[in-house]
């Protein structure tokens, strides 16, 4: 289904594409394939709708993603399967994707009612200077499949909060979670147009999203080369962008770190939605002295992690997204072992007739990794752990830094002083420190360098979709 100026429908064309379980292989719905003239009326919806729930008050905005949160919270059992079967993972992370989304609209809807202004002493006694802070206006954004609703909130909450109204792409893998959210605006009577949604081609809905100067500003999570050709595209109309993009996380163990803690922290990082996020670690840095036991532990954790349909209970890692997804796992792990890594767990797909139709890999451990190997410099997405090993302090931060990516890194040492050189000297937007899910709604999120423009989360996250006026008033008599 599309969902345009507050009416669910169906594409022009009436055409549709079917979602599949990627543990299954399944045809689990049938989807409306929207296109370029969709858009255009779900562009010209938000127009519309902008000036009226612009002039809404922070408190009646905040009414309304106040009761879309509840909504999501009666159903978090519901959609958890939902995301499950259409993306694969566990029913448990679900649950937790679902309750950092709504995290973000209980946020965002507090954060609404804190978007201050400026009064600028005058150099005039005859003047006053005042900055106000005003919605850019009509938003588009485009969202991935790994975090099929928490980037969907993470992008609409603070949109919607700053008084801006929205149409939204989300990936063609996991329409139904988008849905689902879609629905709880619908029932909580947000105003017709100011959310939209459509699904379909990405090429064509987001092409006529680039190409309209109603849209103001473009909101996008996903690669890096996509995310590069957006901002070209977004010149022709000097379009506002936000750019959350790849990345290529280092995990760094210091000798004197808890080598259990690290380890646990490893497996969250690295095997948490089998490996299909943008901040999980994709480089383990390990202190000489302990490479050895340090591996072992890690290996032993990860054969232990339950492979199979993220319904079952006791799952701990489900399938990736797709056959190709598969294949460049696959030929990391080869090309790893080729140039000299020690395969010590995992690296090839599981045997047995669950697996048959899915899309599945073991969890994977490689020991004796260099950075002449295509996963020193490549993101893996997939479940795939390589262990570097260093000597010194500085000697890490020069290789964990050796990339153009710049968006989430790991430290894990019982070191104070050391903590605060070393997360200081990363080149990244997040540091975790002993922490390997550092993601929370009330912190920034975003990286450097090519891992994206721009931050989401905490007070930071609204900015992007506000602009500053000034207004200088002359004084008579």
């Amino acid at each position: 289904m599309l969902y345009i100026n507050g009416e669910w429908c169906k594409a022009l064309t009436e055409k549709t594409f079917n979602v599949c379980n990627p543990a299954t292989g399944e045809v689990i719905d049938t989807i409306a394939d929207g296109s370029t003239e969709e858009t255009k009326l779900a562009i010209q919806a938000a127009k519309a709708a902008f000036p009226t729930w612009a002039k809404l008050t922070a408190k009646e905005r905040f009414n309304y993603l106040h009761r879309v949160a509840e909504i999501l919270r009666s159903r978090v059992d519901q959609i958890a399967i939902l995301i499950t079967k259409e993306m694969g993972k566990p029913i448990a992370e679900a649950k937790g994707e679902i309750g950092l989304a709504i995290d973000y609209l209980d946020w965002y809807a507090e954060e609404g009612k804190r978007i201050y202004g400026d009064t600028i002493p005058s150099s005039s006694p005859d003047k006053r200077l005042i900055v106000i802070r005003q919605p850019i206006g009509v938003v588009g954004a485009i969202t991935p499949w790994n975090f099929p609703i928490a980037m969907i909130t993470r992008k609409l909450a603070p949109a919607l909060a700053a008084g801006c109204t929205i149409v939204m792409k989300p990936a063609s893998e996991t329409p139904l979670s988008a849905i689902e959210v879609v629905k709880a605006f619908h029932e909580a009577e947000v105003p017709k147009g100011v959310v939209n949604l459509l699904n379909g081609s990405a090429s064509k809905i987001v092409g006529a999203m680039m190409e309209s100067p109603i849209v103001r500003k473009i909101t996008f999570t996903g690669s890096t080369e996509v995310g590069k050709k957006l901002v070209r595209q977004s010149a022709d109309t000097m379009k506002k962008v936000s750019m959350e993009l790849g990345g290529h996380a280092p995990f760094i163990v210091f000798e004197d770190a808890n080598l259990e803690t690290a380890a646990e922290g490893a497996i969250a990082s690295k095997f948490r939605n089998a490996g299909q996020t943008c901040v999980c670690t994709n480089r383990i840095y390990v202190q000489k002295s302990i490479a050895e036991k340090f591996a072992a532990i890690l290996a032993d954790k990860a054969k232990n992690l339950v492979i199979g349909n993220g319904l079952e209970n006791g799952v701990s890692i489900g399938p990736l997204i797709d056959e190709r997804a598969v294949q460049k796992t696959q030929q990391h792990v080869q090309d790893a072992v080729g140039k000299g890594a020690h395969l010590i767990q995992g690296g090839k797909q599981p045997e047995g007739k669950e697996y048959t139709n899915g899309y599945f890999f073991e969890p994977t451990v490689l020991l004796h990794a260099t950075h002449d190997m295509k996963i020193a410099s490549e993101e893996t997405f997939g479940p795939v752990a390589p262990i570097f090993e260093f000597d010194t302090e500085e000697e890490v931060i020069k290789k964990a830094n050796d990339t153009v990516y710049g968006l989430a890194s790991y430290v894990y040492t019982k070191d104070g002083s050391r903590m605060f050189r070393v997360a200081e000297a990363l080149e990244y937007g997040i540091v975790g420190i002993n922490d390997a899910l550092p993601t929370v709604a009330q912190a920034p999120f975003g990286g450097v360098k090519e891992s994206g423009i721009g931050r989401e989360g905490g007070k930071y996250g609204i900015d992007d979709y506000l602009e500053y006026k000034f207004l200088s008033i002359g004084l008579e008599g």
